[in-house]
This record gives structure tokens, C-alpha cells and sequence, in this order.
């Protein structure tokens, strides 16, 4: 009731440019992510240390396994059978898993400025496929930053979208297009001078004032002889008194690839993925590498977890049924690669009987114990009542 109160009586269509839709940013910058060193949001993604923070942290939120669970009390019970399960774990739509629906609309969070956003098609109000359309627009209210949807020219209800976006009003793409863009600027250099160094990098001194045509002659002759990569190392011929001066690295060329290893850390802190796992190993060790890969999934990967899992159940669950169903995402995976550190903690909480046997044997993906192999599990070394070897029987 209240919120219909509000939308009958606010203002429609209240629009402004301090927070910009996709087609205004175009509009009046070229599509291009502002400041000094602006570029495209497609050359930004050019940049390999951003493609692969924003793959890390995509992907990562992707890969989990994603249910359906009934809320009882404390306890979540999965509900494999809820209509939704089957988006969570068959399909998107026809042409798309559900571990690429998720990394789509978490990599276009990371990217989009307005978030990452698709259309659930409920034909008769059953849901049948979500579907990424590019016609898809937000807009938010300059007040309360409702989102309003519109898919082409059709104004689209908010329970046929979902939709996450990132802690502020802009992307970590668009909120660190300096540093983006001073790595690619950087990049772009170091193409340039891999290019140049095909001929010997330096200048020429002439004793005498050359004229246009000396000038020009011995310009071609040494394009020729020196100016594509099959000529590199070629001894160079000098005529006409002509000395050759070879260019040093200065003390900042010498710093070239310190300030690109940086930049690298500056788009790390940008989308909070650490320098390590960014292929950035100077300072990183055993101890400290895996103190920051629990660090990025703690403090980077669970929080654009949490959201996805609040923008999941909003659109797949009904509203009436949200006090008794929910979307989780199983964190078990993050650690299901370091099977020592697993195998300890199922040791240690089969110990102080938190877990049963067949409890931890589920949360290693295995089936029960079969009833009549029961004894098969048993370890001879503790066991007392095992059965006597031949030799002690006779």
C-alpha cells in the first residue's frame, strides 16, 4: 500500500545527468569511461589485468553451486522440486548454462554503471528463461534510487528482472578509469617501442647543414636498410661524414616496468582482487599467497555473493513465498580444492560429534553408506572388536 501511495504521488520521470544512463554516457562522451587518459569501456577490457579481475571475480561467483532451500526455523532444507531449482541448475534458456547466466550478469555489474540486468519471460506468470536482452535500460529515481526497467520502448515490472549492481553508483570498471587508463596507455607504449626497436635506436649527426634532398635521400636509404623487423641487428652505412648516436635508456625507461607492475596493483585495489592472484608474484610467498586468496574470497567474492543471492531469490521466488523459500549459493566449493584443510575439519567435527558420518560424506559430494557395508568403514586400526586374524585364530 505504501509503496503504490508513493508512486502515485512522487514525481514521474525525474531525470538527471548526475547519475547518467548507458545511452547518455554515450550520448555525450563516446561511450568512453571520462578523464585524462579516457577510453572505451572495450579497450579497457583490452587491458589484461582488468579482463582477469573481472573473470576472477565472475567466475568464481559462477562456478558455486546454487539451490533452492525451505527455511525451517534455523535449519535450510534444499527443495530440489520449487520450479526455480531448475534455473538454478539445468538452464538459463536454449542456449545458455546457468553458470554462464550468473557470470554474465556479475561480470556486467562489474562493467555497467547501471548494473548488471536480465529479463525473466513469464508467459501466464510461469517463469520458462531469462534471457540477457541489450534493449534492456535502468533508470533510477534521483530520490530513492528505485530502478525503473524498460525493455525496448516497454516499461518492464520489477519481479521480471534480475538485477545486481555494485556498492556504489558507478562500476569499479568506470570508478577506476584512470588507472585503466594509464595502464593502457602504458601498453600501448611498450607496443610502439618494440616496434621502433627493429631499426637501431638513436640519431645521426651531419658535420654540414644537409639540404632538402641530401636529407631526404639519406632518410630513404635508411628506412630501407633498417626500418622493418627482418633488418633488425643489420650493420648500419653511413655516408657523407654522418656519425650514428646510440639512445640510452634514461633512468624512467629504466622504471618502465616497475610503474606497469603498479598499475597492475592499482586495478587489483580497484575490484579488490589481490596482486598475486593477478600474476603479479614480487612480493607474494606460500604463507602470504594464501593468506590473500582467503582474504579476497572473505572480504571481495562474498560480498557479490550475498547480492547475487538477494537478486536471485527476489526474481525467482515468488513474493509469497519468500518468508519460507530462498536462493543460497554453497560456499563449500571455494575450499573443495584443498582436500588436507577439508579432511581436517571433517576429522575435527566428526570428533566433537557436530557431524555424522554420512553428513560429512555428503559434504564431500559422495552418497550414503550403504546399511549393509556398514562394517567395511570401520577402521581395523582402532576398531576392538575386529574380527582375529587367521594366524591368532589358530
Amino acid at each position: 500500500m505504501f509503496a503504490r501511495l508513493r508512486k502515485i504521488f512522487s514525481v514521474q520521470d525525474r531525470k538527471s545527468l548526475a547519475s547518467p544512463t548507458e545511452e547518455e554516457l554515450r550520448l555525450f562522451t563516446g561511450g568512453t569511461l571520462g578523464g585524462s587518459f579516457a577510453i572505451s569501456a572495450t579497450e579497457a577490457l583490452q587491458v589484461p589485468s582488468v579482463q582477469l579481475a573481472i573473470r576472477l571475480i565472475s567466475e568464481g561467483v559462477a562456478a558455486l553451486d546454487r539451490r533452492v532451500v525451505r527455511v525451517e526455523g534455523a535449519r535450510q532444507i534444499d527443495a530440489p522440486d520449487h520450479p526455480a531449482s531448475r534455473f538454478l541448475t539445468s538452464h538459463w534458456n536454449d542456449w545458455s548454462s546457468p553458470f554462464e547466466g550468473v557470470r554474465d550478469l556479475v561480470s556486467a555489474a562489474l562493467t555497467n554503471d547501471f548494473g548488471g540486468a536480465q529479463w525473466l519471460n513469464k508467459p501466464g506468470g510461469e517463469l520458462r528463461e531469462i534471457i540477457a536482452y541489450r534493449s534492456l535500460t535502468v533508470q533510477f529515481d534521483t530520490d530513492t534510487g528505485e530502478p525503473r526497467y524498460q525493455l525496448g520502448t516497454r516499461p518492464v515490472p520489477a519481479d521480471e528482472v534480475v538485477h545486481i549492481r555494485g556498492p556504489f553508483s558507478r562500476s569499479p570498471l568506470s570508478l577506476a578509469r584512470e588507472s585503466i587508463g594509464v595502464a593502457h596507455l602504458m601498453a600501448d607504449r611498450a607496443g610502439k617501442l618494440f616496434k621502433n626497436a627493429a631499426r637501431p635506436g638513436g640519431w645521426i649527426e651531419f658535420s654540414e647543414w644537409l639540404d632538402e634532398a641530401p636529407f631526404n635521400r639519406m632518410k630513404k636509404s635508411w628506412e630501407e636498410a633498417h626500418g622493418s623487423p627482418e633488418n633488425s641487428g643489420k650493420t648500419a652505412i653511413l655516408f657523407g661524414g654522418a656519425k650514428f648516436h646510440p639512445a640510452e635508456f634514461k633512468s624512467t625507461d629504466a622504471q618502465f616496468l616497475e610503474l606497469k607492475k603498479e598499475q597492475v596493483v592499482e586495478i587489483g585495489r580497484a575490484f579488490g582482487v589481490p596482486p598475486s592472484m593477478l600474476f603479479n608474484h614480487d612480493r607474494a610467498t606460500w604463507s602470504n599467497y594464501e593468506t590473500a586468496a582467503r582474504s579476497y574470497m572473505v572480504e571481495t567474492l562474498e560480498a557479490w555473493i550475498r547480492v547475487t543471492e538477494s537478486a536471485l531469490t527476489r526474481a525467482l521466488i515468488p513474493a509469497d513465498e519468500r518468508s519460507t523459500y530462498r536462493v543460497v549459493i554453497d560456499r563449500d566449493d571455494l575450499t573443495r580444492a584443498d582436500l588436507v584443510a577439508r579432511a581436517t575439519a571433517i576429522n575435527s567435527l566428526r570428533a566433537s560429534e557436530v557431524l555424522s558420518a554420512d553428513e560429512a560424506r555428503d559434504w564431500l559430494g559422495m552418497a550414503p553408506r550403504p546399511a549393509d557395508r556398514l562394517d567395511d568403514y570401520k577402521n581395523p586400526n582402532i576398531n576392538p572388536d575386529r574380527a582375529p586374524a587367521p594366524a591368532e585364530a589358530a
